[in-house]
């Protein structure tokens, strides 16, 4: 045989993101391989970056890579924090300025910001399809780009592979089969809306409705303190904790 190719005619991708540390040094991979019989590898490493950001570093350099290349790529992760962000999460927090439903900013808005940038060039020439892969259940794409991840993020030397697939020795067309996406801590968090927010100056608090009107009361104020309350009996604890009495929180 002198080729073989993807048989699905899409780009197959692979990406991951690594930390050692959270924070702390960080590394990130991902591998492509396009339907003509070539796989290419890339990654690189930080010294001081979140697993999250790695995830989104991958998955965009992973993009930027395709280039012009018509073919519909098929990107898989296991990072649920990229899929339903970029999938879901996205949209409100474009429509509100990149402010959360609680008012907050974005957590890792410029690697968010990047990695749409890099998703609305891709569509241009070729769809997008994000699919979910456990991690660490022997899946050889999976497997092999938290390997590159994991090597960046502790400094050591890789050897990034870049020619035809029938040198590759992954085998980087074993693909997992497709499995509803599970829902992570993190994004319960993000969905579950606070009771209120409250803010301390001096010995005066006070309740808030949004995050923001909370940080514009204790912003740039030596002293302040902040939290937020998921409901009536948190702010009765979170008052408790400072030294206050409950009946003397204003609106």
């Amino acid at each position: 045989m002198s080729e073989i190719r993807v048989p699905t005619g899409e780009i197959i991708v692979f990406c991951d993101g690594a930390c050692s540390g959270n924070p702390g040094p960080g590394g990130w991979g991902a591998v492509i391989a396009t339907p003509d019989g070539r796989v290419r590898e890339l990654g690189g490493g930080e010294p001081r970056t979140t697993n999250n950001q790695m995830e989104l570093r991958a998955a965009t350099a992973a993009i930027e890579s395709l280039g012009s290349a018509p073919e519909p790529a098929v990107i898989y992760t296991d990072s649920v924090y990229v899929i339903r962000g970029i999938n879901q999460w996205i949209w409100g927090w474009v429509k509100r300025g990149w402010k959360t439903a609680g008012g907050g900013d974005v957590l890792n808005k410029e690697h968010w910001q990047a990695l749409a940038a890099a998703t609305s060039r891709r569509r241009k020439f070729g769809a997008l399809e994000w699919k979910y892969v456990r991690g660490h259940r022997g899946v050889p794409g999976n497997e092999r780009v938290d390997e590159i991840a994991v090597a960046f993020s502790k400094g050591r030397a890789v050897q990034l592979f870049n020619g035809s697939l029938l040198k590759y020795d992954v085998p980087i067309l074993d693909l997992p089969p497709d499995e509803p996406l599970p829902e992570p801590r993190d994004i319960k968090a993000e969905k579950k809306a606070a009771h209120s927010y409250l803010s301390l100056l001096g010995d005066a608090p006070m309740r808030h409705a949004t995050w923001a009107e909370c940080e514009r009361r204790v912003k740039g104020r030596p002293g302040a303190k902040f939290k937020k309350a998921m409901s009536p009996e948190d702010e009765i604890q979170i008052l408790r904790s400072w030294g206050l009495d409950p009946n003397r929180l204003k609106t």
